[in-house]
């Protein structure tokens, strides 16, 4: 088992370090989240999923650019009879760092601006419309198993968000800003990325 262990690091060693070149190369990947809650003794639940497609450029060896575009939904049941929901067309356009040292580890910090625009419901009857618009700062790690493959682990860092929600009918409009720092490690987004 030792031998095998050694084995594989020394090839994906050999394989980062003969694809150190990546400046000009493009990237496609991708992110899903899945989430889901339950309150004991009560009818309250919640479900979210998101999918958000990658495509990007390295545009130097250690620097890529581009954006994903996807999708994200979530379900929240408040009794039997009630339930919320709602939709969004997602945009993240991003630029990212990767570390310059050679090695089946690198280390990156990805600055993304987030835009979503979707729809709220109540019991399947649409109650308004939603905007968000926002900037992350995050820091992650990309594990390199195999050529021009990368596993991505990030948490979300440092943001700022702001959601505008319109109601239908009367076009009432709320609008929430939020910001932190999030870097819970026992929580991160993990991503599969492939260079070519």
């Amino acid at each position: 088992m030792k031998n095998f262990l050694l084995t594989l690091v020394a090839i994906s060693a050999l394989t980062f370090s003969a694809n150190a070149q990546l400046k000009g190369k493009a990237l496609l990947g991708g992110e899903v989240s899945f989430a889901g809650s339950s309150v004991k003794d009560s009818d309250s639940k919640f479900t979210g999923v998101s999918i958000v497609p990658l495509v990007g450029y390295f545009v130097t060896d250690n620097i890529a650019i581009g954006t994903g575009i996807g999708y994200a939904s979530y379900k929240t049941e408040v009794t039997k009879d009630v339930d919320n929901s709602g939709s969004a067309f997602v945009i993240q356009p991003f630029g990212r760092m990767y570390s310059k040292h050679e090695g089946i580890l690198k280390f990156f910090g990805q600055v993304a601006v987030p835009m979503s625009f979707g729809t709220e419901k109540e019991n399947g009857d649409k109650t308004g419309t939603t905007n968000t618009f926002g900037v992350e700062v995050a820091p992650g790690f990309a594990l390199i198993p195999a050529k021009n493959v990368t596993i991505d682990f990030k948490v979300r860092g440092l943001y700022f968000e702001n959601s505008t929600e319109k109601a239908e009918g009367t076009d009432v409009k709320t609008t929430t800003t939020g910001y932190g720092l999030n870097v819970n490690s026992l929580a991160p987004s993990v991503g599969v990325i492939f260079v070519f």
